[in-house]
């Protein structure tokens, strides 16, 4: 029998962290939104013609690689504010080549704490609200309670994006200094900046993890 919160009944699904996205039920297509740091910067990577392997990211991402490693036999997609506008054109793209209706599973990584528990991260809500607005402008609009919550905060808060990724308290976090900062840069990437995480549709790349590498999306 379904779950009450497997949101299996809706085409665009939200939920949190690996653990949300195993209460879901299967999608065709996991959308892994980690804005600061995996999503925004596996996206500029991929953008700068790179490809990322998805063990090296999980030596600096407890967050995002952990859902993306997750996420069984689904296309896994990586979405941030920064190419918001491309994910949702990518999953229509899947689905006109599927010719058939394809389900979503829009996972916002949130922070995990020192004990392994995600929480809330105002970033990735932005974000995956910014996938599913464009999902729903694109026609794809068949969204759960939490993933249209999630399009129209998004909405509402679009012109103040900026203020509100940098008040974060993960903005914070980055600024005081963090581990991954150094992690990442050792891995040969470049970390995307705060600020640079909060702009909307910066490129048009969307990175695919194919072979366990993530590659541009064709």
């Amino acid at each position: 029998m379904p779950s009450p919160f497997d949101q299996s009944t809706y085409q665009v699904r939200l939920e949190w962290g690996a653990e949300g996205l195993h209460r879901l039920a299967p999608a065709d297509v996991v959308v892994v939104v980690d804005v600061l740091r995996f999503s925004s910067t596996v996206a500029d990577a991929v953008a700068s013609g790179s490809s990322v392997s998805l063990d090296d990211a999980r030596g600096w991402s407890r967050n995002g690689a952990a859902v993306a490693a997750g996420a069984g036999d689904s296309v896994v997609l990586v979405g941030s504010l920064r190419n918001a506008s491309s994910v949702a054109r990518a999953v229509a793209t899947l689905q006109e080549r599927r010719q058939a209706r394809t389900s979503v599973a829009v996972i916002a990584a949130g922070e995990a704490d020192a004990a392994g528990a995600v929480r809330f991260a105002v970033e990735d809500h932005l974000g995956a609200g910014a996938v599913i607005a464009a999902l729903t402008d694109l026609g794809i609009d068949h969204t759960a309670p939490d993933a249209a919550v999630a399009a129209e905060g998004f909405r509402a808060l679009k012109r103040a994006l900026r203020h509100m990724i940098s008040a974060s308290g993960s903005a914070r976090e980055i600024a005081e200094g963090v581990a991954a900062t150094e992690r990442i840069t050792s891995a040969g990437l470049v970390p995307t900046s705060t600020v640079a995480a909060a702009e909307i549709d910066a490129h048009d790349v969307v990175p695919v993890l194919r072979d366990g590498l993530f590659v541009a999306f064709d």
